[in-house]
Protein backbone atom coordinates (compact mmCIF):
# COMPACT_ATOMS: atom_id res chain seq x y z
CA UNK A 1 0.00 0.00 0.00
CA UNK A 2 2.80 2.64 1.10
CA UNK A 3 4.63 1.70 -2.72
CA UNK A 4 1.42 2.49 -4.33
CA UNK A 5 0.77 5.70 -2.50
CA UNK A 6 4.05 6.68 -3.14
CA UNK A 7 3.85 6.09 -6.90
CA UNK A 8 0.53 8.02 -6.91
CA UNK A 9 2.81 10.84 -4.72
CA UNK A 10 5.20 11.31 -7.90
CA UNK A 11 2.86 10.69 -10.60
CA UNK A 12 0.72 13.87 -9.45
CA UNK A 13 3.93 15.86 -9.44
CA UNK A 14 5.48 14.78 -12.72
CA UNK A 15 2.41 14.27 -14.80
CA UNK A 16 2.91 17.76 -15.85
CA UNK A 17 6.40 18.55 -15.80
CA UNK A 18 7.21 17.93 -19.95
CA UNK A 19 4.21 20.85 -20.24
CA UNK A 20 5.10 22.94 -17.97
CA UNK A 21 8.23 25.32 -19.08
CA UNK A 22 5.93 26.14 -22.75
CA UNK A 23 2.13 26.53 -20.03
CA UNK A 24 3.97 29.27 -18.06
CA UNK A 25 5.50 30.47 -21.69
CA UNK A 26 1.81 30.17 -23.17
CA UNK A 27 0.82 32.63 -20.06
CA UNK A 28 3.13 34.97 -20.83
CA UNK A 29 5.60 34.75 -19.26
CA UNK A 30 9.34 35.49 -19.73
CA UNK A 31 12.41 32.59 -19.99
CA UNK A 32 13.46 34.63 -16.50
CA UNK A 33 10.20 34.23 -14.92
CA UNK A 34 10.09 30.79 -16.75
CA UNK A 35 13.14 30.05 -14.74
CA UNK A 36 11.65 31.58 -11.62
CA UNK A 37 8.59 29.32 -11.70
CA UNK A 38 10.66 25.95 -12.61
CA UNK A 39 13.25 26.89 -9.95
CA UNK A 40 11.11 27.20 -6.97
CA UNK A 41 10.07 24.02 -6.46
CA UNK A 42 14.05 23.14 -5.85
CA UNK A 43 13.91 26.28 -3.34
CA UNK A 44 10.90 25.12 -1.37
CA UNK A 45 12.70 22.04 -1.18
CA UNK A 46 15.90 23.38 0.15
CA UNK A 47 14.31 25.59 2.70
CA UNK A 48 11.39 22.91 4.16
CA UNK A 49 12.81 19.21 4.15
CA UNK A 50 15.12 19.88 7.35
CA UNK A 51 12.29 21.92 9.32
CA UNK A 52 9.57 18.98 8.25
CA UNK A 53 12.30 16.33 9.04
CA UNK A 54 13.31 17.92 12.36
CA UNK A 55 9.07 18.35 13.82
CA UNK A 56 8.71 14.69 12.67
CA UNK A 57 11.32 13.18 14.63
CA UNK A 58 10.32 15.87 17.62
CA UNK A 59 6.94 14.24 17.63
CA UNK A 60 8.04 10.71 16.02
CA UNK A 61 5.32 10.58 13.84
CA UNK A 62 5.71 10.06 9.61
CA UNK A 63 1.65 8.89 8.49
CA UNK A 64 0.44 12.58 8.99
CA UNK A 65 3.55 14.03 6.96
CA UNK A 66 3.17 11.58 4.12
CA UNK A 67 -0.69 12.69 4.27
CA UNK A 68 0.13 16.26 4.15
CA UNK A 69 2.65 15.88 1.59
CA UNK A 70 -0.16 14.47 -0.45
CA UNK A 71 -2.53 17.45 0.11
CA UNK A 72 0.16 19.32 -0.66
CA UNK A 73 0.21 17.81 -4.19
CA UNK A 74 -3.63 17.80 -5.04
CA UNK A 75 -3.26 22.14 -3.99
CA UNK A 76 -0.51 22.12 -6.67
CA UNK A 77 -2.01 20.62 -9.43
CA UNK A 78 -5.59 21.94 -8.89
CA UNK A 79 -4.22 25.44 -8.34
CA UNK A 80 -2.44 25.31 -11.72
CA UNK A 81 -5.20 23.99 -13.59
CA UNK A 82 -8.62 26.51 -11.88
CA UNK A 83 -6.17 29.80 -12.52
CA UNK A 84 -4.44 31.64 -15.79
CA UNK A 85 -1.91 33.76 -14.16
CA UNK A 86 1.28 33.92 -13.77
CA UNK A 87 1.62 34.72 -10.14
CA UNK A 88 -0.70 31.89 -9.32
CA UNK A 89 1.54 29.70 -11.58
CA UNK A 90 4.49 30.34 -8.93
CA UNK A 91 2.80 29.84 -5.92
CA UNK A 92 1.49 26.52 -7.33
CA UNK A 93 4.54 25.41 -8.37
CA UNK A 94 6.30 26.71 -4.87
CA UNK A 95 3.67 23.85 -3.48
CA UNK A 96 4.43 21.53 -5.66
CA UNK A 97 7.94 22.19 -4.07
CA UNK A 98 6.50 22.15 -0.55
CA UNK A 99 4.53 18.34 -1.13
CA UNK A 100 8.33 16.99 -2.46
CA UNK A 101 10.36 18.58 0.75
CA UNK A 102 7.63 15.91 2.81
CA UNK A 103 9.54 12.60 1.11
CA UNK A 104 12.07 13.10 3.49
CA UNK A 105 9.38 11.46 5.63
CA UNK A 106 8.09 8.71 3.56
CA UNK A 107 11.71 7.81 2.90
CA UNK A 108 12.27 7.23 6.66
CA UNK A 109 8.99 5.33 7.03
CA UNK A 110 9.21 3.14 4.79
CA UNK A 111 13.05 1.80 5.54
CA UNK A 112 11.37 1.51 8.98
CA UNK A 113 9.73 -1.13 7.65
CA UNK A 114 13.19 -3.23 6.97
CA UNK A 115 15.64 -3.78 8.85
CA UNK A 116 18.82 -1.84 9.34
CA UNK A 117 21.26 -4.15 7.08
CA UNK A 118 18.09 -4.27 4.49
CA UNK A 119 18.18 -0.02 4.10
CA UNK A 120 19.73 -0.25 0.55
CA UNK A 121 16.99 -2.84 -0.85
CA UNK A 122 14.63 -0.44 0.79
CA UNK A 123 15.45 2.46 -0.88
CA UNK A 124 16.26 1.32 -3.74
CA UNK A 125 12.61 -0.66 -4.31
CA UNK A 126 11.21 2.86 -3.08
CA UNK A 127 13.37 4.50 -5.98
CA UNK A 128 12.06 2.18 -8.55
CA UNK A 129 8.67 3.26 -7.82
CA UNK A 130 9.77 7.05 -7.84
CA UNK A 131 11.36 6.24 -11.32
CA UNK A 132 8.11 4.18 -12.61
CA UNK A 133 6.06 7.69 -11.80
CA UNK A 134 8.44 9.49 -13.40
CA UNK A 135 8.32 7.29 -17.01
CA UNK A 136 4.60 7.34 -16.54
CA UNK A 137 3.96 10.36 -15.45
CA UNK A 138 6.66 11.95 -18.32
CA UNK A 139 5.20 9.55 -21.43
CA UNK A 140 1.64 10.87 -21.01
CA UNK A 141 1.80 14.19 -20.31
CA UNK A 142 1.93 15.25 -23.95
CA UNK A 143 -0.32 13.20 -25.39
CA UNK A 144 -2.89 14.49 -22.31
CA UNK A 145 -2.48 17.69 -23.48
CA UNK A 146 -3.32 17.00 -27.22
CA UNK A 147 -6.19 15.40 -26.27
CA UNK A 148 -7.81 17.55 -23.10
CA UNK A 149 -5.78 20.77 -23.78
CA UNK A 150 -3.41 22.70 -21.49
CA UNK A 151 -4.86 22.09 -17.73
CA UNK A 152 -5.87 18.25 -18.29
CA UNK A 153 -2.46 17.26 -17.35
CA UNK A 154 -2.63 19.72 -13.68
CA UNK A 155 -6.50 18.16 -13.40
CA UNK A 156 -5.00 14.42 -13.76
CA UNK A 157 -2.40 15.60 -11.02
CA UNK A 158 -4.39 17.20 -8.38
CA UNK A 159 -6.71 13.69 -8.73
CA UNK A 160 -4.00 10.98 -8.38
CA UNK A 161 -2.46 12.86 -5.70
CA UNK A 162 -5.92 12.81 -4.43
CA UNK A 163 -5.81 9.43 -4.55
CA UNK A 164 -2.95 9.36 -2.37
CA UNK A 165 -4.05 11.04 0.24
CA UNK A 166 -7.15 8.17 0.73
CA UNK A 167 -4.30 5.60 0.44
CA UNK A 168 -2.14 7.68 2.68
CA UNK A 169 -4.84 7.21 5.45
CA UNK A 170 -4.98 3.38 5.28
CA UNK A 171 -1.18 3.38 5.84
CA UNK A 172 1.17 1.57 9.00
CA UNK A 173 3.21 3.63 11.23
CA UNK A 174 5.26 1.14 13.57
CA UNK A 175 4.33 0.95 17.31
CA UNK A 176 7.77 1.77 17.82
CA UNK A 177 7.70 5.13 15.34
CA UNK A 178 4.42 6.09 17.54
CA UNK A 179 6.04 5.69 20.29
CA UNK A 180 3.94 4.58 23.42
CA UNK A 181 6.11 6.76 25.64
CA UNK A 182 6.63 10.46 24.28
CA UNK A 183 10.43 10.14 23.03
CA UNK A 184 12.83 13.80 24.31
CA UNK A 185 12.33 16.31 22.24
CA UNK A 186 15.06 16.51 19.65
CA UNK A 187 16.83 19.93 20.65
CA UNK A 188 18.76 22.81 18.06
CA UNK A 189 22.33 20.53 19.18
CA UNK A 190 20.78 17.38 18.66
CA UNK A 191 20.27 19.15 14.45
CA UNK A 192 23.96 20.70 14.62
CA UNK A 193 25.18 16.70 15.70
CA UNK A 194 23.46 15.64 12.83
CA UNK A 195 24.46 18.18 10.65
CA UNK A 196 28.27 17.24 11.29
CA UNK A 197 27.91 13.91 10.76
CA UNK A 198 31.15 12.91 8.20
CA UNK A 199 29.44 10.34 6.14
CA UNK A 200 26.00 11.95 5.98
CA UNK A 201 28.11 15.63 4.31
CA UNK A 202 30.29 13.37 2.11
CA UNK A 203 27.44 12.06 0.29
CA UNK A 204 25.54 15.27 0.49
CA UNK A 205 28.11 17.00 -1.51
CA UNK A 206 27.91 13.95 -4.10
CA UNK A 207 24.32 13.99 -4.22
CA UNK A 208 24.36 17.81 -5.38
CA UNK A 209 26.79 16.38 -7.43
CA UNK A 210 24.84 14.29 -9.30
CA UNK A 211 21.51 16.33 -8.78
CA UNK A 212 23.42 18.99 -11.03
CA UNK A 213 23.87 16.51 -13.44
CA UNK A 214 20.66 15.01 -13.63
CA UNK A 215 18.81 18.16 -13.78
CA UNK A 216 21.32 19.85 -16.39
CA UNK A 217 20.67 17.02 -18.50
CA UNK A 218 16.74 14.94 -18.92
CA UNK A 219 15.39 17.21 -16.89
CA UNK A 220 17.07 20.15 -18.30
CA UNK A 221 18.67 21.36 -21.70
CA UNK A 222 18.72 17.83 -23.10
CA UNK A 223 15.58 17.40 -24.91
CA UNK A 224 16.01 20.98 -26.22
CA UNK A 225 19.74 20.05 -27.40
CA UNK A 226 17.97 16.87 -28.70
CA UNK A 227 15.63 18.84 -31.03
CA UNK A 228 18.62 20.84 -32.53
CA UNK A 229 19.91 17.24 -33.35
CA UNK A 230 16.80 16.42 -35.86
CA UNK A 231 14.51 14.83 -33.48
CA UNK A 232 11.02 16.25 -33.48
CA UNK A 233 8.27 16.68 -30.06
CA UNK A 234 6.87 13.29 -31.00
CA UNK A 235 10.35 11.64 -30.46
CA UNK A 236 10.95 13.35 -27.12
CA UNK A 237 8.43 10.45 -25.87
CA UNK A 238 10.93 7.49 -26.81
CA UNK A 239 13.97 9.75 -25.57
CA UNK A 240 12.51 9.80 -22.07
CA UNK A 241 11.53 6.01 -22.36
CA UNK A 242 15.31 5.20 -23.34
CA UNK A 243 16.70 6.92 -19.91
CA UNK A 244 14.19 6.24 -17.36
CA UNK A 245 13.60 2.33 -18.10
CA UNK A 246 17.83 1.62 -17.65
CA UNK A 247 17.39 4.12 -14.84
CA UNK A 248 14.12 2.10 -13.41
CA UNK A 249 16.66 -1.39 -14.19
CA UNK A 250 19.61 0.58 -12.18
CA UNK A 251 17.88 0.91 -8.74
CA UNK A 252 17.26 -2.97 -8.77
CA UNK A 253 20.51 -3.93 -9.37
CA UNK A 254 21.78 -1.57 -6.70
CA UNK A 255 21.15 -3.30 -3.81
CA UNK A 256 21.00 -6.61 -5.01
CA UNK A 257 24.05 -7.28 -7.29
CA UNK A 258 26.16 -4.18 -7.40
CA UNK A 259 26.60 -2.62 -4.01
CA UNK A 260 27.27 -6.54 -2.08
CA UNK A 261 29.96 -7.13 -5.31
CA UNK A 262 32.06 -3.61 -5.74
CA UNK A 263 31.35 -2.31 -2.46
CA UNK A 264 29.49 1.47 -1.24
CA UNK A 265 32.72 3.66 -2.81
CA UNK A 266 33.59 1.75 -5.67
CA UNK A 267 29.70 1.31 -6.94
CA UNK A 268 29.66 5.05 -6.57
CA UNK A 269 32.66 5.61 -8.24
CA UNK A 270 31.62 3.53 -11.46
CA UNK A 271 28.48 5.26 -11.28
CA UNK A 272 29.86 8.66 -11.66
CA UNK A 273 32.25 7.98 -14.05
CA UNK A 274 29.35 6.17 -16.83
CA UNK A 275 27.19 9.08 -15.69
CA UNK A 276 30.05 11.54 -16.86
CA UNK A 277 30.60 9.72 -20.20
CA UNK A 278 27.46 9.56 -21.31
CA UNK A 279 27.11 13.01 -20.23
CA UNK A 280 30.17 14.17 -22.38
CA UNK A 281 28.69 12.17 -25.29
CA UNK A 282 25.74 14.02 -25.58
CA UNK A 283 27.04 16.86 -27.46
CA UNK A 284 28.92 14.38 -29.95
CA UNK A 285 25.72 12.16 -30.33
CA UNK A 286 24.47 12.87 -33.94
CA UNK A 287 21.80 10.81 -35.72
CA UNK A 288 18.60 9.10 -33.56
CA UNK A 289 20.16 5.93 -32.68
CA UNK A 290 23.29 7.55 -30.85
CA UNK A 291 21.30 9.99 -29.18
CA UNK A 292 18.79 7.24 -27.85
CA UNK A 293 21.99 4.66 -27.04
CA UNK A 294 23.77 8.19 -25.13
CA UNK A 295 20.25 8.42 -23.17
CA UNK A 296 20.33 4.52 -22.18
CA UNK A 297 23.59 4.65 -20.96
CA UNK A 298 23.11 8.11 -19.29
CA UNK A 299 19.69 6.39 -17.58
CA UNK A 300 21.44 3.08 -16.11
CA UNK A 301 24.40 4.94 -14.48
CA UNK A 302 22.33 7.51 -12.66
CA UNK A 303 20.26 5.22 -11.66
CA UNK A 304 23.01 3.30 -9.62
CA UNK A 305 23.88 6.54 -7.91
CA UNK A 306 20.64 7.89 -6.21
CA UNK A 307 19.33 4.76 -4.23
CA UNK A 308 23.05 4.01 -3.11
CA UNK A 309 23.61 7.68 -2.12
CA UNK A 310 19.85 7.76 -0.68
CA UNK A 311 20.70 4.77 1.85
CA UNK A 312 24.36 5.89 2.62
CA UNK A 313 22.83 8.97 4.12
CA UNK A 314 21.31 7.73 6.78
CA UNK A 315 23.36 4.94 7.53
CA UNK A 316 25.28 5.97 10.49
CA UNK A 317 22.31 7.96 12.12
CA UNK A 318 20.32 6.16 15.08
CA UNK A 319 16.98 5.81 14.41
CA UNK A 320 15.35 8.98 16.09
CA UNK A 321 17.24 11.33 14.43
CA UNK A 322 17.00 9.88 10.80
CA UNK A 323 13.99 11.88 9.52
CA UNK A 324 15.94 15.00 10.70
CA UNK A 325 19.44 13.36 8.59
CA UNK A 326 17.49 12.93 6.02
CA UNK A 327 15.35 15.87 6.04
CA UNK A 328 19.34 17.43 5.66
CA UNK A 329 20.27 15.01 2.96
CA UNK A 330 17.54 16.36 1.03
CA UNK A 331 17.52 19.92 1.68
CA UNK A 332 21.50 19.92 0.75
CA UNK A 333 20.89 18.15 -2.71
CA UNK A 334 18.30 20.88 -3.40
CA UNK A 335 20.52 23.03 -4.22
CA UNK A 336 21.77 20.85 -7.30
CA UNK A 337 18.28 21.18 -8.27
CA UNK A 338 18.55 24.66 -9.12
CA UNK A 339 22.13 25.21 -8.62
CA UNK A 340 23.54 22.56 -11.88
CA UNK A 341 20.79 24.20 -14.35
CA UNK A 342 21.20 27.57 -13.16
CA UNK A 343 24.87 27.35 -13.68
CA UNK A 344 24.80 25.58 -17.21
CA UNK A 345 22.38 28.51 -18.16
CA UNK A 346 24.75 30.72 -17.73
CA UNK A 347 27.37 28.64 -19.58
CA UNK A 348 24.99 28.20 -22.25
CA UNK A 349 24.74 32.00 -23.23
CA UNK A 350 28.67 33.04 -22.22
CA UNK A 351 29.36 29.95 -25.00
CA UNK A 352 26.93 28.15 -26.55
CA UNK A 353 24.40 24.67 -25.43
CA UNK A 354 26.76 21.83 -25.93
CA UNK A 355 29.31 23.42 -23.07
CA UNK A 356 26.02 22.92 -20.86
CA UNK A 357 26.80 19.05 -21.23
CA UNK A 358 31.00 19.58 -20.64
CA UNK A 359 30.11 21.56 -17.28
CA UNK A 360 27.39 18.28 -15.97
CA UNK A 361 30.45 16.07 -17.12
CA UNK A 362 32.62 17.76 -15.33
CA UNK A 363 30.41 17.56 -12.33
CA UNK A 364 30.90 13.63 -12.09
CA UNK A 365 34.84 14.12 -12.76
CA UNK A 366 34.94 16.08 -9.64
CA UNK A 367 32.31 13.42 -7.41
CA UNK A 368 35.23 10.80 -8.45
CA UNK A 369 37.97 12.85 -7.10
CA UNK A 370 36.22 13.32 -3.92
CA UNK A 371 35.33 10.01 -3.76
CA UNK A 372 39.47 8.49 -4.26
CA UNK A 373 40.30 10.98 -1.71
CA UNK A 374 37.79 10.28 0.74
CA UNK A 375 38.01 6.10 0.29
CA UNK A 376 41.75 6.72 0.92
CA UNK A 377 41.50 8.65 4.06
CA UNK A 378 38.73 5.96 5.39
CA UNK A 379 41.39 2.94 4.45
CA UNK A 380 44.18 5.15 6.24
CA UNK A 381 41.87 5.79 9.33
CA UNK A 382 40.90 1.81 9.33
CA UNK A 383 44.59 0.78 9.30
CA UNK A 384 45.40 2.83 12.19
CA UNK A 385 42.69 1.67 14.38
CA UNK A 386 44.07 -1.87 13.27
CA UNK A 387 47.22 -0.83 14.13
CA UNK A 388 46.09 0.69 17.61
CA UNK A 389 44.14 -2.81 18.22
CA UNK A 390 46.97 -5.25 17.39
CA UNK A 391 49.73 -3.08 19.60
CA UNK A 392 47.18 -3.23 22.71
Amino acid sequence: MFLIASFFFWLSLFIYIPILSPYVEQLGGAYSFVGLVLGSYGLMQFLCRIPIGLVSDMVQRRKPFVTLGMAAAMGSGWLFAITNSLGWALVARALAGVAAATWVVFTVLYSSYFRPEDTHRAMGQISLVVVLAQLVGMTVSGSIVDRWGWHAPFWAGGCLAAVGVVLSISIKESKQSEGSVRPQTVQLKDLLSVMKEPLLLKVSVLSVLAHGIIFTTIFGFTPAYALRTGLNENDLSLLMVCFMIPHAIATVFIGKTVVPLLGKWRSLAIAFFGSALFTFLIPVASGSLFVYIVQIGSGFFLGLLFPLLLGMSIESVDDARKATAMGTYQAIYAIGMFGGPYLAGIVNELIALPFAFYFAGTLGLIAIGLIAVWKQKEEETEDKMIGRTVRR
